[in-house]
């Protein structure tokens, strides 16, 4: 069942990895601050697209972020973690009943050692958590993924994708509903962590694998469990 994807800053390396990826499957309605922009990006993002699927895209279409949470059945935010305090607060009292939010946020900082943990090394609040606090439902509806994909390689669907994705969230329809749309993407699987109070566990991935592939020099890494 095609289901309208709204991608909130959208107009981003991993926006327009999500939206090439479901553009085959579903309405996607790409967020920006600037309505122009979100516009401009959407209908590059639909002549790619068209071309890829052989014109068997479906609508790909812009505007202003609160538009786009108030019109959207799942909502990702693909946003940085910074910017989650300015964001959030006007765009998901906005989001309607049913609809899924998505977290990909990752809370991590450079430093003079590499990638850290912010929560952790600064006893900030998760992004699960700070997201949650501006969500009408306290943070049910709410599903932390995607944190271990390489925007790169999401970005392009002739690039196969071989990877695990963890999923933490509290509503078992959320998370299902989530698990099928990770399932859509071929050679990705979702990988059950638990409810969002462990959420950390998958947004610390990141970091952890930012780490490994500098220390080690690989190219756009993933994970997968075997």
């Amino acid at each position: 069942m095609a289901k309208t994807v709204g991608i909130i800053g959208g107009t981003g390396g991993m926006g327009k990895g999500f939206a090439m990826r479901w553009a085959q499957n579903h309405p996607i309605l790409i967020g920006s601050r600037d309505a122009a922009r979100a516009s401009d990006a959407a209908a590059a993002y639909q002549k790619e697209a068209d071309t890829i699927y052989g014109g068997q895209a479906r609508s790909i279409t812009g505007d202003a972020n609160p538009v786009v949470a108030g019109n959207s059945d799942i909502l990702i935010l693909s946003i940085p973690y910074g910017n989650i305090d300015a964001t959030c607060p006007g765009i998901l009292p906005r989001v309607r009943d049913g609809c899924t939010v998505v977290s990909p946020i990752v809370p991590m900082e450079k430093t003079d050692v590499g990638f850290e943990f912010i929560p952790i090394k600064h006893g900030a609040k998760t992004s699960h958590e700070s997201v949650a606090a501006h969500m009408k439902d306290g943070g049910r509806s709410l599903v932390s993924a995607f944190h271990v994909i390489s925007e790169k390689k999401l970005a392009n669907p002739a690039v196969a994708l071989d990877y695990d994705i963890f999923v933490c969230g509290d509503d078992e329809r959320a998370t299902d509903e989530i698990c099928g749309f990770i399932s859509e993407i071929e050679g990705l699987r979702p990988i059950l962590l638990g409810p969002g109070k462990l959420a950390y566990m998958a947004e610390i991935a990141t970091p952890l694998l930012l780490n490994a592939m500098i220390r080690n020099k690989m190219r756009n890494p993933g994970i997968k469990l075997v």
